[in-house]
């Protein structure tokens, strides 16, 4: 499988009609804090508005809202593995990509023969308070070895500056929140990404950040 090499995380169907026409085509909806009845509504307008743009919509979390209303893809947080029926969305062909942090997550994920893994925090994020360090790009790579051709999303603090040295590094995606949500111009910052993002490898690599490199533990 072969995942765009960005896409955004939004909290509402309302974002993702305003992101879609800026060319992205994978998107994931991340929505915290709302009733059962509002987020079948958000999935379900969320999904039309994808379907209709030849996009597809991963839904962070509420798998079992995702099986229901046949969308492309889940995102598990390892707490979600606690109570996901994996079996079920496999039988459903519903995609699959799992968060992971340190090698012991990496291992439960990779045991469940994941659609793709994410990594992060790569840099700090102003989104949330994470619970691990900042991994950086060298567990980038790192990770990338271990999981060999299943796709690898990095996520946290990514911003269009830095988004050239996550994919030389090895991401074959980078996921984006705040600098695209927090920008003047959110359309045209997405653009600017999806332009990035299809720009020639070997310029990717040739204007590479390396700010930041990842110097912790394993159990960061």
């Amino acid at each position: 499988m072969t995942l765009p090499r960005v896409y955004p995380i939004v909290d509402s169907a309302a974002w993702i009609r305003r992101l879609l026409p800026a060319g992205v085509r994978l998107v994931q909806l991340r929505v915290k804090d709302r009733s059962p009845a509002e987020l079948r509504a958000e999935i379900r307008e969320s999904q039309g508005l994808c379907g209709r743009a030849g996009a597809q919509l991963i839904v962070n979390d509420h798998w079992q809202l995702a099986l229901e209303e046949g969308c492309d893809f889940v995102h598990l947080g390892q707490g979600d593995l606690d109570t996901a029926d994996v079996p079920a969305l496999r039988r459903a062909a519903v995609r699959i990509g799992i968060s992971t942090h340190d090698e012991a997550e990496l291992a439960r994920a990779l045991a469940l023969a994941p659609d793709y893994i994410a990594l992060g925090p790569i840099y700090p994020t102003l989104l949330k308070v994470m619970a691990f360090a900042p991994q950086g790009l060298g567990r980038i790579g790192e990770w990338k070895r271990r999981i060999g051709a299943i796709p690898l999303v990095a996520i946290g603090g990514i911003t269009l500056e830095r988004l050239a040295g996550v994919l030389a590094a090895g991401a074959d995606s980078a996921a984006v929140v705040t600098d695209i949500l927090r920008n003047p111009d959110p359309e045209e910052r997405m653009r600017d990404w999806v332009r990035m993002a299809t720009d020639k490898p070997g310029r990717a690599r040739a204007t590479a950040p390396a700010d930041f490199q990842w110097q912790g533990t394993h159990d960061d």
